[in-house]
């Protein structure tokens, strides 16, 4: 209206029927594309859940294996808590890697790298724990993440899924960038049930307290 009230004020040619076409002209290029963070990526690719000072926010976390001897390399500009995040998923990962079909002596021969885009913003905390633990996980198995899908939620040692914070700031998140599918601990399920259900519809929510239920509701 406001851009047709300009055409007519400048005695400009007007539109009399607005259509697609005029979209982007009026309103400009799109700021956000939900695509890249619904569609299938290639095996070590997770969706995670951040909370930031401006609400709540989506991220990747990207892993890859080279050959190597055994190292783990982290980048993405990231804090203490969520470099430790890694370490524990990692050893995770190794302690039970007969349950997931990966060979033990593979460990000792990979170099890992884990990589978290926009470097230039600082990242930390415990929330990235079963992210990164899927991210490693599909990426030494081959075995793609689920599209449309977004989790959150510290690991322990013992495999054990902790509650975070931000529940509500991270799943409207999710539900802009177009996620359908949220994995959180069980102990946040509380928060979910705190939001109005109008502004989640649409999204599934798979609530597990193991490791284990993460990787099987995650990966394809």
């Amino acid at each position: 209206m406001r851009y047709t009230a300009k055409q007519i004020a400048l005695e400009e040619e007007v539109a009399k029927n607005v259509t697609a076409e005029h979209i982007e002209k009026i309103l400009g290029k799109p700021r956000y594309n939900n695509e890249i963070y619904t569609k299938g990526h290639p095996p070590g690719v997770v969706v995670g859940l951040a909370w930031t000072a401006a609400g709540g926010d989506i991220l990747f976390i990207e892993t890859s294996i080279s050959k190597g001897k055994g190292g783990l390399t982290l980048t993405g500009n990231l804090g203490d808590v969520m470099k430790e995040s890694a370490t524990t998923a990692l050893s995770y990962l190794k302690a039970h890697a007969q349950e997931y079909g990966i060979a033990s002596e593979l460990f000792e021969e990979t170099h890992v790298h884990v990589h978290v885009p926009e470097g230039a913003v600082p990242k930390d905390g415990p929330s990235a724990g079963i992210t990164m633990l899927t991210a490693l996980t599909s990426a030494f198995t081959k075995r793609k993440v689920k599209p449309y899908l977004a989790m959150s939620g510290e690991i322990t040692l013992r495999g054990e899924v902790l509650p975070v914070g931000g529940i509500k700031e991270k799943t409207l998140a999710a539900k802009r960038a177009g996620i359908k599918n949220i994995i959180l601990c069980k102990q946040n399920q509380k928060d979910v049930d705190e939001i109005p259900q109008n502004y989640i519809a649409g999204i599934t929510f798979h609530f597990i307290e193991e490791a284990n239920e993460v990787l099987s509701n995650a990966l394809e």
